[in-house]
This record gives C-alpha cells, sequence and structure tokens, in this order.
C-alpha cells in the first residue's frame, strides 16, 4: 500500500459518532397464519401475505409499552386497544429465541413466493433473513451486553423517559406506570448480568467502572434532573387536564423518581460493583471461548453485510488507498486552510445549517415529505457519557414531529457541527426516515433494526456533506477523505481487537503507524471498541457497502443518475445489503412504469 504523509490524517477526538435506537433484540412470535380472499390469485397472495404481516406486527408492536408508544401515536388506528407495559424483556433463553425464528420459518413456507408483489418479496426476504440470525445466534445470548459504554441501557433510559410523548390523559398514567416498573425492569438486567458472570462472559472492569461512572453522573443531577422539567413541559401541553391535575401529576412525577428510578439506579449501581472482578477477560471477543465465532455473528448482524470478516479488512484496506490517492491528488490546500475557511463563514446555529443542508442536497436526492424539527441539548451533566448527537425515530404514524439531540460539549468546531447535522438531519436520519416512511411501507419493517444500512446511510450522508459547506472542492476532498480514513482505522481496530486478538500494545502501534501517536486517545478508542464489539462498523462498513452499490449503479446504467440511485436504495428501506442490492433494480424499473 502506498501511503501519503501520515501528517494528513488528522485525528478528531470527539468524532466517534453513536446514534440512539429503541429496544433490543426482537423476538419474534408468529401468529397464525391467516386466510384472505380477492378476486385473483395473485392479489390474494399478496393480501393473505399482508394479513399475516399485519397481524404479526400488531402482536409484536404490543409486547411492552415503550415500543408500542415509540412505534404508533394512534394504536387504535391500526385496530390495536392494548394494555402494553412495562420496558420489554431481557432473555437468556435461547429456547424461546429458536422457537420463534423456526415458527417464522413455518409460516413463510406457506406463501407461494413467485406471486407476492415487490414490496411483500422484500418484507418476506427481511422476515426469512430474520429467522436465519436468530437462529444463529440463539447460543450467544449471554454474550449480549446490555450496558454497553457507547449505547446502553443505564443511558438510554433516561433518554426514552425524557423523550416519552404525552398526547392525552392515558399516556400520563402510562408514563408513570413505565417508570414504577423500572426497578423490575432493572433487576431482569442484574439478573442476565448475573448469569453473564456465572458464565465467565462479565465485563472487564474498566468497563463496569465507566457503567457506574454513568449512572453516579444521572443520580448527580440530583433536583436539577431533566426528567423533572421534561415532564412539567409535556404535561402542561396536554390540554384535558386541569391546572390542579397537572400539579398532582407533576408532584407524582418527582415521587416516581425518588421511589422508582433513583434507586433502581442506586441498586443497579451495588449489583455492578458487586459483580466487579468477575470478568474473566479484558481483551477482545477472541479470547473467550467460541469468542470468534460470536462475533462473525454481531459483525454480520450489526452491518448487514455476507461478506467474511476478513473480506471486510480486504474491503477497509482498499477504501483506504482510494482515500490516500485522492488525498495525494489535492494540491496546494491544507487541512489549517480548510478550518480557516470554515471558521470566516461565520458560525451559525443549528436550525440555519439544517436549512442550508436541506435546500443543498435537493439536485442529488429525491424531495421528501415536509415536516418538523425541533434541536434540543444534551443536559451538561450528561454531556461527557452520551453521545456527539442522536436522532429521536418518530412514530411510524407521526413522521411530522422528529427531534435530534446535540451534545455541544463534543461540537468542537463548526464543520464538526455542519456534518453532524449532515449525519442526524439532512440527508441522514432524519431524512431517511421520513422519506421512507412516506412510501407507505408495511409496518411490520419498522420492528427490524439493521444498523448497518441506518448507519451507514447516515455516514454516507455526512461524507457528501462536506462538498455542501463553504470549503472550496479541494478542501472538502482532504477533510472527507480524511473522515472516512479515521472511521476505517476504527473499524480496522475494531476487527483486529475483537477477531485477530490486538492487545493494547497492539492497537498503539496500529494507530502509531498512521502517524497517530496520542496514546491517552488510542486508549480512549480501545476501552470503546472492547466495551461496544462492532459499533463502529455499522458506521464505516455500512458507508462503504453504499460506495459499493453506487459504483455498481453507475456500472450498470447507461446514463446513471444519483437522483434515481438514492431514490431506489430510500425507497427499498433498512435491510441487508443482499436484499438492497438485488431490488433496487426492481424499484428503479418500478418507479419508471
Amino acid at each position: 500500500m502506498s501511503f501519503l504523509s501520515i501528517s494528513y490524517i488528522i485525528l478528531n477526538k470527539e468524532k466517534n459518532k453513536n446514534n440512539r435506537k429503541r429496544g433490543t433484540a426482537l423476538i419474534l412470535i408468529p401468529v397464525f397464519l391467516l386466510s384472505g380472499c380477492g378476486k385473483g390469485q395473485i392479489q390474494d397472495e399478496n393480501e393473505r401475505f399482508r394479513d399475516y404481516t399485519e397481524a404479526l406486527f400488531a402482536s409484536e408492536v404490543s409486547s411492552d409499552a415503550v415500543t408500542l408508544h415509540y412505534t404508533l401515536k394512534d394504536p387504535e388506528a391500526f385496530g390495536i386497544r392494548s394494555e402494553a407495559e412495562g420496558f420489554g424483556e431481557i432473555t437468556s433463553d435461547p429456547s424461546q429465541l429458536r422457537a420463534a425464528a423456526e415458527n417464522m420459518r413455518k409460516v413463510l413456507d406457506g406463501f407461494e413466493y413467485k406471486e407476492l408483489d415487490i414490496r411483500n418479496q422484500i418484507t418476506y426476504d427481511i422476515l426469512d433473513y430474520s429467522a436465519g440470525t436468530a437462529e444463529e445466534s440463539a447460543d450467544y445470548l449471554l454474550y449480549d451486553e446490555p450496558m454497553g459504554l457507547v449505547s446502553g441501557i443505564q443511558t438510554q433510559l433516561p433518554v426514552i423517559l425524557s423523550e416519552y410523548q404525552l398526547y392525552d390523559r392515558e399516556d400520563v398514567e402510562d408514563y408513570l406506570r413505565l417508570m414504577e416498573s423500572t426497578p423490575e425492569y432493572f433487576e431482569s438486567l442484574i439478573e442476565f448480568e448475573q448469569k453473564k458472570s456465572e458464565a465467565g462472559l462479565f465485563m472487564a472492569d474498566y468497563a463496569a467502572e465507566t457503567v457506574v461512572e454513568q449512572c453516579n453522573a444521572f443520580l448527580g443531577m440530583g433536583e436539577g434532573n431533566y426528567l423533572y422539567s421534561t415532564f412539567k413541559d409535556r404535561v402542561n401541553k396536554v390540554k384535558e387536564l386541569s391546572e390542579k391535575e397537572k400539579s398532582d401529576y407533576i408532584q407524582e412525577n418527582a415521587l416516581m423518581m425518588e421511589d422508582y428510578i433513583y434507586p433502581a439506579y442506586q441498586k443497579l449501581i451495588s449489583a455492578v460493583k458487586d459483580l466487579m472482578g468477575t470478568g474473566e477477560n479484558e481483551k477482545g471477543l477472541c479470547f473467550l471461548p467460541d469468542g470468534k465465532e460470536y462475533y462473525e455473528i454481531l459483525v454480520k448482524q450489526s452491518t448487514g453485510t455476507d461478506r467474511t470478516v476478513r473480506e471486510l479488512e480486504d474491503l477497509t484496506r482498499r477504501q483506504i488507498t482510494e482515500d490516500l490517492e485522492a488525498m495525494e491528488a489535492v494540491v496546494g490546500t491544507t487541512a489549517e486552510d480548510a478550518k480557516e475557511t470554515m471558521a470566516k463563514s461565520g458560525q451559525e446555529d443549528a436550525e440555519i445549517i439544517l436549512g442550508k443542508l436541506e435546500a443543498g442536497i435537493r439536485n442529488a436526492f429525491p424531495e421528501s415529505p415536509e415536516t418538523e424539527l425541533k434541536i434540543k441539548y444534551v443536559p451538561s451533566e450528561m454531556e461527557e457519557h452520551l453521545s456527539p448527537a442522536f436522532y429521536m425515530i418518530p412514530a411510524i404514524d407521526n413522521t411530522g414531529e422528529n427531534v435530534i439531540y446535540l451534545n455541544q460539549s463534543k461540537m468542537g468546531d463548526d464543520l464538526t457541527l455542519f456534518t453532524t447535522l449532515a449525519h442526524e438531519g439532512y440527508p441522514g436520519h432524519l431524512y431517511q426516515t421520513v422519506y421512507y416512511e412516506g412510501t407507505d411501507p408495511d409496518p411490520v419493517r419498522s420492528l427490524f433494526s439493521f444498523g448497518g444500512y441506518v448507519e451507514g446511510w447516515a455516514t454516507y450522508a455526512e461524507m457528501c456533506s462536506y462538498y455542501l459547506t463553504p470549503l472550496s472542492k479541494e478542501q472538502a476532498v482532504l477533510l472527507q477523505k480524511n473522515s472516512s480514513i479515521i472511521l476505517a482505522l476504527y473499524a480496522l481496530a475494531d476487527m483486529g481487537i475483537h477477531y485477530e486478538g490486538w492487545s493494547r500494545l497492539d492497537t498503539v502501534a496500529f494507530f502509531s503507524s498512521y502517524g497517530i501517536t496520542d496514546a491517552e486517545t488510542v486508549e480512549q478508542i480501545y476501552e470503546l471498541i472492547i466495551g461496544s464489539p462492532a459499533n463502529y462498523l455499522k458506521y464505516y462498513i455500512g458507508y462503504v457497502e453504499f460506495l459499493e452499490l453506487k459504483k455498481e449503479w453507475f456500472r450498470k446504467q447507461e446514463e446513471p443518475s444519483q437522483k434515481e440511485f438514492h431514490d431506489a436504495v430510500l425507497t427499498t428501506g433498512p435491510a441487508p445489503f443482499e436484499i438492497v442490492e438485488e431490488y433496487m433494480w426492481d424499484i428503479l424499473e418500478e418507479k419508471k412504469k
């Protein structure tokens, strides 16, 4: 590999971007196959399949209060009248997962695949794929880490509570019951961690210390905790409540905090401290029994690619080479010049930047439905422990309301803010979500999480945004390729640590070979990767897979169009990349017709 002077690779310490995602692993419990009637056989098969997916959706979305409320604003409009409660289930029982997967396969076998239309074939393939990955991962449930350092339950639960929308009195009552169920949910989390410990799979002590720090940061907010203020703001907007009722609910929320939320966190801290020292492995997953096999499954699930880890390492190195060659071709500009150009353009607030991004993408991206967006800021007490930014996925029947959280402590400069808003907003998460929901997809698709597609698209959007800044083309190329390379190094380090068995020293040596010699920063990267395996792969491999799809698109099309490419992959929707690659051509033809 020919390397440019590695001084071009500018490390951004705050660029470890991570995003939100509601819930944990979905365990699908298929319902009985429903019969249907139609005017013709093909129509009948499509109707039968949609009857099944609608019933499946209703069953799964009602499994817990959080999934139901965050997925649907108006469940009754979908024929759902559920008394869903709690946060959901954390299970270590592989038989439950295997049975669900087996039942899913049996139901799918009852349909004539070739008689389904394109959209239903995509959904069928996704259900079949998910059943397969469930079967593969059934024996590795205890390898999962719900208290991951990047987006674990301990940091995500307060955000989930603070963004729980209150539309009417029933929502307020449901919310208070949800708070009351927190100790029970944390108890199931503690039991899960105890089982991990018994199996020799508990986290390393330094990871456990970070979890404790994150919990203490939440408790340390005291009376200034944002779960007081956000509840007050939300309940005051419920029109059907009297002023007396609002006041009573605000007091009840405060009691719930004191009686349930805080004690649950205190008990979790105590349990984690008790389990410290039981973790038998402080290195990568490959040092655990069958850890290498688990990592292969985790990578497949996280990225949505069917490539092997070795193939992904090769793909990453090839992309690094391409990026370095592009940087070598840039003459007469430096990173310092580019940053100075951004600084001279003037400080702009988030709303103005998002407006510029929305306008700037119109030539290369299809128009999306109109929507509204609120920018919120991470509480200062939690800035150290939350991501640089995250987008809250709206209910599928309420995509007109969107929220992006910004962590101001990690917005190092104007360029970081600009590209972060592209990742979370336009043409990233917000745009992708609203556009896809505007295609009227099967609701059951909303229950599946394909991190490689979702985070890969947002990273692709972020990389595109460099060319919408005030930077010259040369400056944009320099900084965009640099950003791509940094993320590639994180991805290689993830695979190196968890698959190849790199030690801390190996990781330091790897980054040093690219001119990154800040030992403290590399130490932080190492511990983040240990605490959240395959996390960086969602972003980088997902991004590169979109680049590969785009190359294929331009090779096969006589008059290739970026807008048509974006339309095809966005309409296909979140899915494994092999499914996106197969159907994007059919979507194109369907659009043309």
